[in-house]
């Protein structure tokens, strides 16, 4: 098992990472953050969830800002 329950993303999909992200910043804000064009041109969940799924780095910097303002929400 690579998980552990310490793991901030332990039992988190992708879509309530997203969710959470548009949310909290707007799809403006995520664009502003993370430079992908999904973010900025025609924005939607789904096409931003298959872009994300196909591609690890795009993935990485999206759990990586979930991660940073969940710690500063604390």
């Amino acid at each position: 098992m690579t998980q552990s329950p310490k793991d901030p993303l332990h039992g988190v999909t992708l879509a309530a990472i997203l969710n959470d992200l548009v949310a909290k910043l707007g799809w403006d804000g995520l664009a502003q953050r993370i430079d992908i064009r999904c973010f900025k041109s025609d924005p939607s969940i789904k096409s931003s969830l298959t872009f994300l799924r196909k591609t690890p780095w795009a993935r990485e910097k999206v759990e990586a800002l979930y991660i940073r303002l969940q710690k500063k929400g604390r």
